[in-house]
């Protein structure tokens, strides 16, 4: 295989590792604040707004990451 070859797989492996992280990263946030919200439901409000923010985040370096992989196999 030639390297150009080499440098798209190892990019595209490692955005398949990136969207999978976050979205088991979301996943376990999102279980984690409905058991939250079950237990305390007079705090879903703060649970809820805690949630999107962490979620957001997770997007963010996932996204970056990403963008890393993606600018790496063009190089």
């Amino acid at each position: 295989m030639e390297s150009t070859a080499l440098a798209y797989l190892a990019s595209g492996i490692g955005a398949a590792g990136v969207t999978l992280g976050a979205a088991f990263g979301i996943g376990k946030l999102a279980s984690a604040a409905m058991h939250g919200i079950a237990r305390q439901p007079e705090s879903a409000g703060d649970i809820r707004g805690a949630m999107i923010i962490t979620a957001a985040m997770i997007e963010g370096v996932a996204l970056l990451s990403a963008a890393i992989c993606f600018l790496l196999s063009i190089k």
